[in-house]
């Protein structure tokens, strides 16, 4: 697989986390409407996270970053994109200062992390970590790598830091890739 075009999905991901920390009320693992609602659409991947409460702090990191038009673009993406509560965890702070404007590029990074260049649901992830002895490593469109992991039935992405998010809703459709929502924000080094 190439991975040489998944920074703009690692954007995504990014930009749809920032809506969600925004405006998040709803335990998004137990609101399976959540999932259930945006695959029904056949919108970009944004227009995905936008229409979505969990994913406010992502769409506004996102806008801030300047990322909506590639996100926008034709694709195909997969996106990690961290719900509301991934912003949470972050020290306390760190979202109003990354979106400032001075912060941009380094907003942009963090964002593009979390995009991967191609489609690939969750089967395809799958396949890949059995195909490569329980560990696969995943180029981000930001340029540095993920690993991808099961651990109790859950697939495990393993950012350059050691610092780990699980998967907790796969394969919501967009027009222009898939999103994996992620319950924290992976980071680059």
């Amino acid at each position: 697989m190439r991975f040489k075009n998944l920074i703009p999905f690692i954007m995504v991901a990014l930009l749809i986390s920032a809506t969600t920390y925004a405006s998040n009320t709803t335990d998004p693992v137990k609101d399976k409407t959540v999932a259930e609602k945006t695959n029904e659409t056949e919108e970009t991947i944004v227009g995905v996270a936008a229409a979505n409460k969990n994913f406010t702090t992502l769409v506004a990191t996102v806008k801030a970053a300047g990322l909506v038009d590639v996100l926008n673009g034709d694709g195909p993406f997969t996106v990690f994109a961290p719900v509301n509560s991934a912003f949470d965890k972050l020290p306390e702070g760190t979202v109003g200062t990354l979106l400032k404007p001075e912060n941009k590029k380094l907003l942009t990074t963090i964002l593009t992390y979390h995009v991967v260049a191609g489609k690939f649901k969750a089967k395809d992830v799958l396949q890949a970590i059995k195909a490569n002895n329980g560990k696969f490593v995943i180029k981000t469109v930001q340029g540095g790598k993920l690993s991808a992991s099961l651990k109790n039935g859950n697939v495990i992405l393993t950012d350059a830091n050691g610092n780990t998010s699980k998967v907790i809703i796969t394969d919501v459709k967009a027009s222009n890739g898939i999103v994996h929502a992620i319950d924290s924000v992976v980071m680059p080094k």
